[in-house]
């Protein structure tokens, strides 16, 4: 179905080419999952399967690309749109219209197709996704994994035989990625469609691949079965840790294959537990938020919220997508819109609202870095980021310039933040808002985009805040991250509190938050595989 022949691309001379001299096969049928390190050529590779590499993103391809019999090269984007469907990162942005119907039938109309296939086809896809209800929908009412069911029925109405999805559950909690997954599923299987499929959360996605095609980031591309791919790389989800450590072959990829081995492990775990968290100082908050509440034309975003951020404790922001977490984040901040409730940081002089001062003071007391941390950015270069940080906050030339590089050694300053990858780019924004040295962080889905190896960075990083005395939020559905970083779990639902607790307590009462190692080792309070290695060390 997807033939790559001996494929270099080359976007400049002097830079390394993200693809070189690749050669494979993708068959009809297949789920093939792209894996590899932020930055190492993932996208040019997707879209290189239905041109726009290189007819819309320039550079030079050299080999040869062919997609069910068509030569990308004499065949545009335009020229592949019945053949391959392409579903980004973010669903809301692609979509042209304004609800679920309109959105269904726009590529049909595109294509010319008669109202009566139309019809038809719309029907044939709102069961086949199970969105028949959302018909009428205004799409940005819908949930995120809503929307990115709705935006795979777009390009399915069209009957491509290819579909290309970049990050699907990338922004989607744990329940929303498996009804998305479930339906990517279901189109291999019961359809036959072929999928290529990149995917940071290698955890989430792994056990529905028949094949990987893994890039360490020099131009190749390791193709095999994901058992024997994840064998020999370093960036491998929790399960696949685990089985090493315990010396399971083949490596398991479902939590199902590694609890049926698991009985020699749990009964080496059975005379110890897992190490307990040092007691946590009963400091005075440094925020202090109570009864919140955030309204949108026709919603209640935050219900009443109250929470108390001590120095030195990373909190966790947990729940569904649509239950507040971000507006709550927002309103904390003092950005955001804030209908009522009171915040009140502590000040030398005594408390202070956020909302209440201005941009620039704000940011001294409560910093938070976006969803999207390239929306703080807008200036040419790193270092006129940085210079601009420290002008604006008042400190000594070089500060900005100096957390760069304890958060990521070496970034070209002469960089555009565009060119970054993102996991440069979440640095960079970080290292801007902490110029101004606030004593609360925020952090709104700060994972999102960045593999394993990039994830274990942030993690010492923001583990080296909390230990400088900051207190740290997290607003994110990355139940492994929370598993290895959080001391407490604040969980939300329709804009209100339903649990808050340590970061035990809560996700091992939770199937939904559960991380894979407590899933494998359940009943037994076991979180992440740095615990199980501990406990296994000799003394």
């Amino acid at each position: 179905m997807i033939s790559f022949d001996r494929v270099t691309v080359r976007y400049a001379e002097g830079v390394a080419a993200p693809l070189r001299d690749v050669t494979l096969r993708v068959e009809e049928g297949e789920l093939c999952l792209v894996a590899g390190r932020t930055g190492a050529g993932k996208s040019t590779l997707l879209r290189a399967i239905n041109g726009l590499v290189p007819h819309f993103t320039g550079g030079t391809l050299h080999g040869t690309v062919t997609v069910a019999g068509r030569d990308t090269r004499r065949h545009p984007p335009r020229d592949l749109a019945d053949v391959v469907g392409v579903v980004g990162q973010d669903p809301l942005s692609g979509f042209v219209t304004d609800t679920v119907e309109e959105e269904l039938a726009y590529g049909m109309e595109q294509l010319a197709l008669p109202p009566s296939v139309m019809r038809k086809r719309v029907e044939e896809t709102l069961d086949l996704l199970g969105v028949a209800e959302l018909r009428h929908r205004p799409l940005r009412t819908l949930s995120g994994g809503q929307q990115q069911r709705v935006a795979i029925g777009a390009v399915l109405t069209s009957h491509p035989r290819v579909l290309v999805l970049d990050e699907p559950t990338s922004a989607l909690d744990p329940t929303a990625a498996e009804d998305v997954l479930a339906t990517v599923t279901r189109l291999v299987h019961d359809l036959g469609v072929t999928v290529v499929l990149a995917e940071h959360r290698l955890e989430r996605v792994v056990q529905y691949a028949d094949r990987l095609l893994y890039l360490p980031g020099d131009g190749r591309v390791v193709d095999g079965a994901p058992a024997d791919v994840l064998a020999g790389v370093d960036l491998a989800p929790p399960l696949v840790e685990l089985g090493r450590l315990a010396g399971w072959t083949p490596l398991p990829l479902s939590v199902r294959d590694a609890r049926r081995r698991a009985s020699t492990l749990r009964e080496r775990l059975t005379d110890v537990a897992p190490a307990e968290p040092a007691p946590a100082p009963v400091d005075a908050p440094v925020l202090t938020a109570r009864k919140v509440v955030v309204r949108y034309p026709g919603t209640v975003a935050v219900a009443g919220v109250d929470l108390d951020l001590r120095p030195g404790r990373v909190v966790a922001l947990m729940g569904r997508n649509g239950s507040g977490k971000s507006s709550l984040l927002w309103a904390v901040q003092g950005s955001g819109p804030r209908q009522g409730g009171t915040v009140a940081v502590a000040g030398p002089r005594g408390d202070l609202d956020p909302k209440a001062l201005p941009a620039g003071r704000a940011r001294r007391h409560v910093g938070l870095v976006p969803q999207t941390p390239g929306d703080l950015l807008y200036l040419e270069t790193v270092d006129a980021e940085c210079t601009q940080a420290d002008r604006e906050t008042g400190t000594p030339a070089g500060t900005c310039r100096a957390l760069l590089d304890q958060l990521t050694p070496g970034l070209p300053g002469d960089r555009h933040p565009r060119d970054l990858s993102e996991g440069q780019r979440l640095a960079l924004a970080l290292a801007v808002q902490l110029t101004a040295a606030p004593p609360v962080v925020l952090l709104d889905e700060p994972t999102r985009g960045l593999d394993y190896r990039a994830k274990r960075q942030f993690t010492t990083v923001v583990r080296k805040l909390a230990a400088a005395g900051r207190s740290v939020v997290l607003a994110t559905h990355d139940v492994e991250l929370v598993a290895t970083l959080a001391d407490r779990v604040v969980v939300l639902a329709e804009g209100s509190v339903v649990a808050d607790g340590t970061t035990a307590e809560i996700m091992l009462a939770s199937p939904a938050f559960a991380p894979q190692v407590a899933k494998v080792l359940a009943p037994a309070p076991w979180l992440t595989v740095e615990q199980v290695a501990a406990a296994l060390e000799p003394a």
